[in-house]
């Protein structure tokens, strides 16, 4: 396929393949990433390749993360995962060569830039760190997720309208806050995600390794995913302004379809291609299978009662994450100037405005995707001890001319809108005016 000129990427040197697929789905974006980084079949670290074939067992994290990600660079993952000095010490033992070629991105990850020096200041911030918050999310995950079922049984047995919107809105908050936990090593928690019919090995890829390292870029899966339904990139070329339009209009039935679209996806792409279900796929029944026990109804009302939860746990779900941080005309997108600093944390920080009206409350941070910037800087800590952090990011984001800009959910659901309609690439680069 002929690659049009517009079809240029702003962090790399390659525009990604995947996005030449007729169905975007993460078994696709790998593929596509195998294809484009350069990495030899193994495993790239900056200008390094290494073979980490008999570390897979032995990792930390789990196996799933060296597996899913063999055959791609992984400089940035690796990075913004690993805050302790150790897995970077053990980096020689495992190098096989230098690469043959350059790498595709261009973002850089400088000793005395801005990211190294923010993970230098929170590694040293750790050890004297009040970590108890982390029992409180614990806690809030586990009643939420107990919160599904009781609220699910109540709203057959009594018929209740109200019961079964707070099942929906506990199934929704209970995903979000279970993403919390799959960006750790492995652990049970991740598995209450798979309750909404999505999968959290998917998103391990979708959101970990491709949204968190390359947000509103075309390597960004979860802006490529989207696609038709809405397009947040400014490209005239991508999607006219009449189906920008449409998008806002559909936009109710699609949100309330999403988790249903996501599992509907991954069964064709595993009848097609190569199966991507697990065992854990099965675990969303739980749902239908206590209602049905604990409650008079058929089984064709149980599933129905089920279809209602789900699609209220899905809209509400776009709502929030749709909403959260990335999209409004002031956020960088693809096709946008970027700044002439391209560190990678300067890059989270200019696709990213907080949630202002969040903090304060480790519930709703932990529920609504708060505290994003320091979330998708420091994916693997627990949302609860964030806002320890902030001191030490404003010093550091002073001191490289970055900015921390914050609004409301009401500012974030108008802006997210005028984004979806803005076809003109902004020519002003971030932090221009800081």
């Amino acid at each position: 396929m002929v690659i049009e000129t517009w079809k240029k990427s702003g962090i790399a040197t390659k525009f990604p393949s995947y996005r030449n697929s007729s169905l975007i789905t993460a078994k696709g974006w790998l593929l596509g990433k195998q294809n484009d980084d350069e990495a030899e079949g193994l495993w790239r670290i900056y200008d390094g390749i290494y073979d980490f074939t008999d570390f897979i067992k032995k990792h930390p994290g789990g196996e799933f993360w060296l597996t899913e990600s063999k055959g791609t660079d992984i400089t940035e993952a690796f990075e913004a995962h690993h805050i302790a000095i150790g897995p970077h010490k053990l980096l020689s033992k495992y190098k096989v060569r230098d690469a043959k070629h350059p790498r595709i991105y261009t973002l850089t990850l400088h000793e005395d830039g801005f990211y190294k020096t923010l993970r230098e200041r929170v590694r040293e911030k750790l050890k004297t760190i009040d970590k108890s918050p982390q029992r409180k999310s614990d806690l809030i995950h586990f009643s939420l997720l107990a919160s599904i079922f009781i609220f699910a049984v109540l709203s057959a047995r009594l018929n209740s309208l109200v019961c079964l919107a707070l099942a929906g809105t506990a199934l929704c908050w209970t995903t979000i806050v279970s993403h919390n936990y799959f960006h750790r090593r492995d652990n049970w928690r991740m598995y209450a995600f798979n309750l909404s019919l999505m999968n959290f090995c998917s998103w391990r890829v979708s959101h970990a390794l491709s949204h968190h390292i390359y947000p509103n870029s075309y390597f960004d899966l979860e802006l490529s995913m989207f696609e038709p339904y809405f397009c947040w990139v400014p490209n005239p070329h991508i999607k006219s302004k009449l189906m920008r339009y449409l998008s806002i209009i559909t936009e109710p039935v699609f949100y309330a379809l999403a988790f249903p679209l996501q599992k509907i996806t991954r069964i064709i792409f595993s009848l097609r291609h190569d199966n991507v279900m697990y065992w854990h796929d099965s675990l969303p029944l739980s749902i239908p299978l206590a209602i049905f026990l604990f409650s008079d109804l058929s089984l064709f009302l149980t599933l129905r009662q089920w279809l209602f939860i789900t699609m209220i746990a899905s809209f509400a779900f776009c709502v929030i994450g749709l909403n959260a941080a990335h999209h409004d005309p002031e956020i960088y997108h693809e096709g946008d100037a970027h700044r002439e600093d391209r560190d990678w944390g300067l890059f989270q920080v200019d696709t990213i405005i907080d949630r202002g009206d969040l903090k304060g409350s480790q519930f709703l941070v932990l529920t609504h995707f708060g505290d994003h910037i320091l979330h998708h800087l420091f994916p693997t800590l627990d949302h609860g001890i964030l806002p320890q952090l902030y001191p030490i990011l404003y010093e550091t984001l002073d001191q490289f001319k970055g900015k921390l800009r914050e609004c409301n959910h009401l500012v974030h659901l108008l802006g997210q809108h005028r984004q979806l309609l803005r076809t003109e690439p902004n020519t002003k680069p971030p932090g221009a005016d800081d």
